[in-house]
């Protein structure tokens, strides 16, 4: 009994060292927090991903002879959660700089500098095409049709005034009503044939009050239907942020640094988006006529998604930001983390990868 005793023991104890070993390797093990932020983090498949901060961390864990695995995230705000937390050693996604967070966690150096640009909607119509296009839309069709209706109003007062007094000009039944509207159109565009005018007193009261009105009218309906028939492009009307409070329908990404910043700028009625490429389709199908983002994210998507026929990156920037990884808080690789990553972002290898991804220099 003895040595069976004996030899429980000693499995037990081997039990033990074996799950304390396994238990620390698992420890070892990083956990790196991601989410699909395209050109820095895209995913391939199921737990497989590329971008250019994919390719910046493996050559640095490589190199430090790291075991890790990812831990997807769908935005920001979860990476930044758990970290605070401790459920994540680091998070790899290129994030800006700021006094809160250099206070609550370690940031390596800035690895890309980037800023907050304006993306419009586009059209690679000619001017006939959207001239054709819009002459048969509907809103030049109600543009028309509540012409039609003012001509008709006035028409058909002034032929019930006129219509026993002068009814040659103005002729009973349905034929008066085209008489009336006939002379409303020709007054109101100064043609002036003549061929109809009224002559009762009150007949001329109401011709005034139409001449003056007229004026009005027609200034007016000019500008709305030449705007209505030709292209509605924002491109030269947002030169600042001044012309950017005056844009109706924004979009940004929820949580991002584009949201952040119109919130510092007491711009409230936003449209939120989960990411970047979702944003941007909605601005190519016209749901929000400017997206406010991150630039390099958004410059990578419009040439990779074939985008440039619906959307349009304007030269305008807000923020210049400088992006880097964010460490757990005193965390024990973050110093030998970032001086492989200084050397490593100096190197030529650094320059060949940015510009496989079009970002070129910084």
């Amino acid at each position: 009994m003895s040595k069976a005793k004996n030899i429980t023991i000693v499995c037990l104890l081997v039990v033990v060292v074996i799950g304390a070993v396994n238990a620390q390797r698992g420890t070892d093990t990083l956990q790196v927090g991601v989410f699909v932020n395209p050109p820095f983090v895209i995913e391939q498949e199921k737990d497989a991903y590329s971008g250019l901060s994919i390719e910046l961390w493996e050559q640095l864990a490589a190199k430090m002879d790291l075991p890790f695995r990812y831990v997807r995230f769908s935005d920001p705000v979860g990476v930044i959660r758990s970290l605070d937390y401790g459920d994540l050693d680091i998070g790899i996604n290129p994030y800006a700089n700021s006094p809160l967070r250099m206070e609550k966690f370690d940031i390596s150096q800035p690895f890309h500098v980037s800023s907050i640009g304006v993306a419009i909607t586009s059209s690679t119509q000619s001017q006939f095409q959207v001239f054709v296009s819009n002459f048969f839309s509907k809103e030049f069709l109600n543009v028309v049709l509540l012409l039609l209706l003012i001509l008709l109003s006035f028409g058909t007062v002034l032929w019930f005034v006129e219509r026993k007094a002068n009814k040659y000009q103005f002729r009973p039944g349905i034929l008066g009503l085209f008489d009336g509207l006939w002379w409303a159109a020709v007054t109101m565009t100064t043609v002036g044939y003549g061929d109809k005018a009224p002559k009762t007193n009150a007949g001329k009261t109401i011709a005034i009050i139409w001449m003056f009105t007229a004026v009005i009218i027609i200034s007016s309906f000019t500008a709305t239907i030449a705007s209505t028939l030709t292209v509605n492009s924002l491109a030269g009307q947002v030169n600042s942020l001044e012309d950017l409070r005056t844009v109706d329908r924004v979009g940004v990404v929820g949580g991002s640094t584009g949201e952040d910043f119109l919130r510092e700028q007491d711009m409230l009625s936003i449209q939120r988006y989960r990411n970047t490429e979702t944003a941007l389709l909605a601005l190519a199908r016209k749901e929000i006529e400017v997206l406010v983002d991150d630039r390099t994210a958004m410059l990578y998507l419009i040439r990779n998604r074939q985008l440039e026929a619906n959307a349009e990156l304007l030269p305008l920037t807000f923020s210049k930001q400088y992006r880097s990884f964010i460490v757990r808080k005193a965390h024990p690789l973050f110093t030998t983390l970032n001086r492989h990553l200084v050397s490593e972002i100096q190197g030529i290898d650094w320059k060949k990868l940015r510009g496989d991804y079009n970002l070129g220099e910084e």
